[in-house]
């Protein structure tokens, strides 16, 4: 039987996971081709210590996990703006999900990431990544299905680079992320996830207001 693993070097907040990201990501700052993009809710106070160290500009890329029926924490996939969708065939398996339960759960988080894109975007232009230096951040990464999503949503628009930088992830779902995009930043690789918030010290969940504020201060 496995051991829950040690507690080594997590971080005490959010904001503090966003510190430690700032050095490795060091050589794309004051750069006007970088763009931080935070997975709201929880990754936007993370990107928003990288943007801000980072002197470079700093915006929210919408994603939703679509959750297994009954184990909402077990993603089938993810979704983002544009109609991307990215399944996990083992999740599906897994819980034997019939159609018109996967069809319920698509609309549901179709129509909160519709939502979730009008609240935080305040009327500002949809994002135009074309050349850009592009910095996904989230506040960590289980399966990765979300980020997954993320990078899809990215990649259709033909970014100049593509970054994934997050505070914790497993080493499986580095390694599958590595084949996606340009760079992968983690500077904590535990062996076993337990889940994102085991890593933290002080995990609260972030609030929609909580995201409009830090966008607010940040200027975009």
């Amino acid at each position: 039987m496995s051991q829950i693993p040690v507690l080594k070097n997590r971080f005490l907040d959010r904001s503090e996971a966003g510190r430690r990201l700032v050095e490795p990501l060091s050589r794309y700052g004051a750069r006007p081709d970088v763009i931080v993009l935070g997975l709201p809710r929880g990754g936007v106070p993370v990107a928003c210590e990288v943007a801000s160290a980072l002197q470079v500009r700093l915006d929210v890329l919408v994603v939703r996990k679509l959750g297994a029926p009954g184990h909402p924490e077990y993603a089938m996939g993810a979704i983002a703006g544009g109609g991307v969708q990215i399944l996990n065939d083992d999740a599906l398996r897994t819980f034997t999900v019939d159609r018109d339960a996967f069809a319920a759960v698509l609309d549901r988080e179709t129509r909160e990431l519709a939502r979730r894109e009008q609240a935080y975007r305040a009327g500002r232009p949809p994002l135009n990544l074309k050349d850009q230096v592009v910095i996904l951040i989230d506040d960590g990464l289980a399966t990765g299905a979300s980020m997954l999503a993320a990078v899809e949503a990215v990649r259709r628009q033909g970014p100049a680079r593509l970054v994934v930088a997050v505070p914790v992830a497993p080493p499986d779902t580095l390694e599958v992320l590595r084949n996606e995009v340009d760079e992968v930043v983690c500077p904590l690789v535990p062996e076993r996830m337990v889940s994102v918030g085991y890593w933290y010290e002080a995990f609260p969940q972030t609030s929609d207001q909580e995201v409009v504020a830090l966008m607010q201060q940040a200027g975009a």
